[in-house]
């Protein structure tokens, strides 16, 4: 018997999936949710933000990988079928999109470029010097393979590179911090900070309104992890006071983000809608033809999730 993948998810497009895994994989079925006929053929699944008791119906489910970096949505269910791996996906492609979207926002943090955008508005030629990118110290809030890639990217520029993680981490062209005793000291030398954290118990409410104001006066944030990483009243609140100049947000607490949200008014806030970085099936597609062939060869997976630390 044939095993099968069935693909679920409301955002991405299941043709290039099936495209590429196809080319990879040309005895594998690909099948949409709705249209599964023989639910025990099911092996693997290809979901983001599948509803509740969607696995019940796949008895000889083996795998699910999980549609983008973030697995957090994943590991906090509690209908997951014990003993079935979870993947996150290893995307080359999708660690460049996330760091050339973090060196978007910090160049133009940077480069003074929504003082210019603001002067624009008003018909006004507004004149501020350049300063040298070494100047600008950012310090970047998770240090896995996205947030050591984007860290390791502004370092390129010339930026003074920081970054923090829970366990200790190591690179030469970062000053590296870890442990909730460094925090203070980290968040006190950013001028720019972007949270890059996977989201885990331990780091929901992690920058509140305590931890904001660790920050210099007038700092800069950036966040294209998940919003429930920031107490988002208190950020709101930051940016009223001018403790926080300005922020780049790509992610919020709820999505889409209300649009009576006050964020949406606010001069010195830029929103884009959770585009940062996604996964591109091309680029993806091969890692997970490999676990499904590990798994048909009664092999472990690789880049299998820890459930039980979320990430």
């Amino acid at each position: 018997m044939k095993d099968a993948a069935v693909f679920y998810s409301q955002v991405d497009n299941p043709e290039p999936w099936r495209a590429a895994l196809a080319g990879l994989l040309p005895d594998l079925d690909f099948v949409l949710a709705d249209d599964v006929t023989d639910p025990a053929a099911v092996r693997y699944a290809l979901v983001w933000s599948p509803p509740r008791g969607f696995f019940a119906r796949f008895p000889n489910l083996r795998m699910i990988v999980a549609l983008g970096a973030g697995v957090d949505a994943l590991v906090t269910r509690d209908d997951l079928p014990p003993g079935v791996a979870i993947t996150r996906l290893h995307d080359p492609l999708m660690s460049r999109m996330m760091a050339s979207y973090v060196l978007f926002a910090t160049l133009r943090l940077a480069r003074d470029i929504p003082a210019f955008e603001a002067a624009q508005r008003r018909g006004q030629w507004h004149f501020i010097e350049p300063r040298p990118l070494n100047l600008t110290r950012v310090g970047v809030m998770g240090l896995g393979e996205l947030g050591l890639l984007a860290a390791r990217e502004c370092a390129r520029q010339g930026f003074t590179v920081r970054g923090w993680s829970r366990s200790p981490k190591s690179d030469p062209a970062i000053t590296c911090y870890s442990g909730m005793d460094s925090l203070p000291d980290f968040l006190g030398g950013c001028d720019i900070l972007v949270c890059l954290l996977p989201k885990t118990p331990q780091t929901i409410g992690l920058l509140d309104a305590e931890r904001l104001a660790m920050l210099p006066r007038g700092a800069a944030f950036v966040n294209v992890a998940r919003g429930a990483i920031v107490d988002q009243d208190a950020l709101v609140a930051a940016l009223e006071s001018g403790q926080i100049g300005q922020a780049t947000l790509d992610v919020f607490a709820q999505e889409p983000l209300p649009g009576d949200h006050p964020l949406w008014r606010m001069e010195n806030v830029l929103i884009t809608p959770h585009v940062a970085s996604a996964a591109l099936p091309d680029s993806a597609a091969p890692q997970v033809a490999e676990n499904i062939r590990r798994l048909r060869a009664d092999l472990p997976v690789t880049d299998a999730v820890d459930v039980a630390r979320g990430y």
